[in-house]
C-alpha cells in the first residue's frame, strides 16, 4: 500500500473539464515521485496515497489542490522594443523571462500590442480543475526510474513541481 516515503510508479491521463488530454503516460515509461517530497500537485500526491498496486481509480482534483487560482495580478507588461532585439514575440509563444533575483520563469506571451507584449506568469493550468485516471505500477523504498514522463512541459515531471 502506498504510504508517506514510498516512491510511486504510475500511468496516468489527465483531462480537462471539456475532455481534452492535456498529458498522459499511459503505456509509456511510469511516472514516478516521492509521496509526500512535495515534488507533485496536493492533488495527485494525496490521491495515491492507501492504493495498491496495480489498483486503479478516477480523480477530480480542484485548482486549490492543483496549480492554483487564476490570477489577474500575474500578468504583466513589457516594452515591445526590448523584446523585440531578441526575438520576434508571437501570441501563445512560452518564454524564459528572468526575475530581479536572477530566477528564470516560464511566461505566455498573451497579447503582442503596438508598443508592449502582454506575458502571463500563471501556469497553463492554473484555475482549472483537473481529472485524472491513475494506476499504480510500482511502490518502491527507492527511486527505480531516472525519468518518467512529463507532464507535456507543464511542469509535472519528476523533477519539477506538480
Amino acid at each position: 500500500m502506498v504510504q508517506e516515503g514510498n516512491f510511486v510508479a504510475i500511468h496516468y491521463t489527465g483531462k480537462l473539464e471539456n475532455g481534452e488530454v492535456f498529458d498522459s503516460c499511459t503505456g509509456e515509461v511510469p511516472f514516478e515521485f516521492e509521496v509526500g517530497a512535495g515534488t507533485v500537485i496536493t492533488g495527485l500526491d494525496n490521491a495515491v496515497r492507501g492504493m495498491e498496486i496495480n489498483e486503479e481509480k478516477q480523480v477530480v482534483i480542484p485548482p486549490e489542490e492543483a496549480y492554483g487560482e487564476y490570477n489577474d495580478a500575474m500578468l504583466q507588461s513589457i516594452p515591445l522594443d526590448e523584446v523585440r532585439q531578441y526575438f520576434d514575440p508571437k501570441v501563445g509563444m512560452t518564454i524564459g523571462v528572468q526575475l530581479e533575483n536572477g530566477m528564470h520563469v516560464p511566461a505566455t506571451i498573451k497579447e503582442v500590442g503596438k508598443e508592449n507584449i502582454f506575458i502571463d506568469f500563471n501556469h497553463q493550468l492554473a484555475g482549472k480543475t483537473l481529472y485524472f485516471n491513475v494506476k499504480i505500477v510500482e511502490i518502491n523504498d527507492e527511486p527505480k526510474y531516472s525519468s518518467g514522463c512529463s507532464c507535456d512541459d507543464h511542469d509535472c515531471g519528476s523533477n519539477c513541481s506538480c
